[in-house]
């Protein structure tokens, strides 16, 4: 499998649930932000609206961020409306709901499970250039973190700010960075 890190996203259309109203939503709104696609197999499961739920619960901190969330699965918007209306922990979800019910957006991000229908558990942050800087595919069972998410998507914006400095592994804003040089090798 080819990676799609620093690869720019592909041009996508689709209908979302948002805030009580469909929205039509196309790959050019992702750009000029940071953006997080977060796939998700099914409505109205188990894992996820768990996932689901913790993004929306730290929605306001991803928003200081500069981040939208888009949540896509292969449901339609009409589903993603209807398991808002009847779910409390969907309720609370501000983010837009992307119905890609063709499979073409699940597809075009390489997340697609052919033989059910139903994407993987793939998240995607996207640069304000609309290029992919961070991939994570998580088996059926296992669900993600949004305080990890965000963890990640500081230390994204942070190497994108700071040419020639890079993030150790689990750096949290405010900590040291490394700056790679010669005179650093096999010195941590």
């Amino acid at each position: 499998m080819q990676s799609l890190i620093n690869t720019e996203i592909k041009p996508f259309k689709a209908e979302a649930f948002m805030n009580g109203k469909f929205e039509h939503i196309t790959d050019e709104e992702l750009k000029g932000k940071w953006s997080v696609v977060f796939f998700y197999p099914a409505d109205f499961t188990f894992v996820c609206p768990t996932e689901l739920g913790d993004l929306a619960d730290n929605y306001e901190t991803f928003k200081k961020l500069g981040v939208e969330i888009y949540a896509v699965s292969t449901d339609t918007h009409f589903t993603h409306k209807a398991w808002h209306d009847t779910s409390d922990t969907i309720g609370k979800i501000q983010y837009p709901m992307i119905g890609d019910p063709t499979g073409a957006i699940t597809r075009n991000f390489g997340v697609m499970i052919e033989e059910a229908g139903l994407a993987e558990r793939g998240t995607f942050v996207i640069d304000p250039q609309g290029k992919i800087q961070i991939i994570e595919i998580n088996a059926g069972g296992v669900g993600r973190d949004a305080l990890e998410l965000l963890r990640k998507i500081k230390a994204a914006q942070y190497v994108a700010a700071h040419p020639g400095e890079v993030c150790p592994a689990k750096w949290k804003e405010g900590e040291a960075t490394l700056a790679p040089s010669l005179d650093l090798v096999g010195k941590i």
